[in-house]
């Protein structure tokens, strides 16, 4: 077989996995030859292992296997390669992908074996979660494997790609313009607001990260806040920036557990980016445990993803569940605003930031980008890779409106009323 016969018919084999009658990008096979559209998008298949990684494993899994690993890659722009390729753009979301069709796969088969690619099943990149023998989905000690295996991976590689403000969560831009840590400092500021602090007020900081919503509360409205992660790694940085902020008398950071925390009344309690960790048979728990520990009157802020796009049913060999969240659950609105009231809470506002999060993700993927090297050396290739796919594909997800986040504010009866119009925070 000559080599020019390599690019087309990897070319060939790829539109069959996605089920696309031809390749809308141009491909570069690991012999040099290229094939599809002049000027499109540029994938390259690197290695024969690729197709072996597709052929062991479903689809979505066995391409992600092969990028994450650098059998496949991704030189030029990743988010119009997503997007032409159309159907990697919500990996990981939603319902699995069908399987391929026996006549499809047996053709894959036939091609991996002119290509010289069929072979045992290559063994899975080490970034692969493996929490699955730690115990029930969501018990304590499984949800603290699951969330080592996303936040500990060293604060190095976090702080070059969310940068000097180190939060992990939705930004709220004015504009396009706005720039990442100016529309961090308005999240955060925002948040703030909506619970009403005001000086010597408790605050339970639910998923604290590295502290981020804890020193501002604390710096700018003289809070004394608790914050509680399960991520050792966020746990000792946030100890030191509150450290350097002066702040040890007014800011605790705790390992804890959410449903381990029982040392309220407090004032407010804010819980931003962790429900998507909670599940769903453990929300209505979530909300009245939360619930119970604000004093009467006390706001609650709980800022999560939602999935808009019927219900999300968990697939365990998306790219998501296997690299980025394993175990992790998305919400409707509506799921998640009826596990508040059904706790007792009153809901107070709800405010949509779906279009914030896709700008979120664009900067946070052109900040690993510019720093690609520094962040390979401080967490390796593999996790890079790993964070460059899952955030490209998830601001196009954010684009296309297939996913949204929310901000929902809610009051536990009792205490002062609330404000008459949302102008108290905007």
């Amino acid at each position: 077989m000559g080599t020019r016969e390599v690019a087309p018919r990897a070319a060939h084999a790829l539109a069959t996995l996605l089920g696309a009658d031809g390749l809308p990008v141009r491909l570069r096979a690991w012999d040099g030859s290229e094939t599809g559209p002049a000027g499109a998008p540029v994938v390259v298949v690197r290695s024969r292992r690729a197709f072996r990684r597709v052929l062991w494993s479903p689809v979505q899994l066995g391409l992600a296997r092969a990028y994450v690993a650098g059998d496949i890659d991704v030189p030029g722009d990743v988010f119009a390669t997503l997007t032409a390729l159309g159907v990697l753009a919500t990996w990981g979301q939603g319902e699995p992908a069908p399987p391929l069709r026996p006549s499809a796969r047996w053709a894959l088969l036939r091609t991996a074996a002119r290509l010289g690619a069929v072979g045992p099943p290559p063994a899975p990149p080490a970034e692969e979660a493996r929490v699955g023998g730690t115990g029930l989905r969501h018990s304590r000690g499984r949800d603290a494997a699951a969330i080592a295996h996303h936040y500990d991976v060293g604060n190095d590689f976090y702080a070059l790609v969310l940068g000097p403000t180190l939060v992990y969560s939705c930004a709220v831009w004015t504009d396009e313009r706005t720039g990442l840590d100016a529309a961090q400092e308005a999240k955060l500021d925002l948040v703030c607001r909506k619970l009403g602090l005001r000086p010597g007020m408790r605050v339970l900081d639910v998923g604290c990260g590295w502290g981020g919503l804890a020193l501002h509360a604390a710096r700018r409205y003289g809070a004394d806040v608790v914050g509680v992660t399960l991520s050792a790694q966020q746990a000792a940085l946030a100890r030191e920036r509150v450290a350097e902020a002066g702040l040890a008398g007014r800011v605790e950071v705790r390992v804890q557990d959410y449903r381990e925390v029982t040392d309220g009344p407090f004032d407010a309690i804010a819980s931003i980016g962790m429900a998507e960790h909670v599940g769903r048979q453990q929300m209505p728990g979530y909300a009245a445990h939360l619930r119970d520990l604000l004093r009467p009157g006390g706001r609650l802020l709980n800022h999560a993803i939602a999935w808009r796009d019927g219900r999300w049913r968990p697939d365990p060999d998306s790219f998501i569940a296997r690299y980025v969240f394993p175990d992790g659950e998305l919400l409707g609105l509506a799921e998640t605003v009826g596990a508040l009231e059904d706790a007792g809470l009153e809901v107070l506002d709800v405010e949509a930031l779906r279009r914030h999060y896709a700008l979120t993700l664009r900067a946070w993927v052109a900040r690993l980008e510019r720093h690609w090297d520094e962040a390979v050396a401080a967490a390796g290739e593999g996790r890079a890779r790993v964070w460059r796919l899952y955030m490209a594909a998830c601001a196009l997800a954010f684009e296309a409106g297939t996913m949204g986040v929310d901000q929902v504010l809610a009051q536990r009866p009792g205490g002062a009323p609330p404000p008459l119009r949302r102008t108290a925070w905007v």
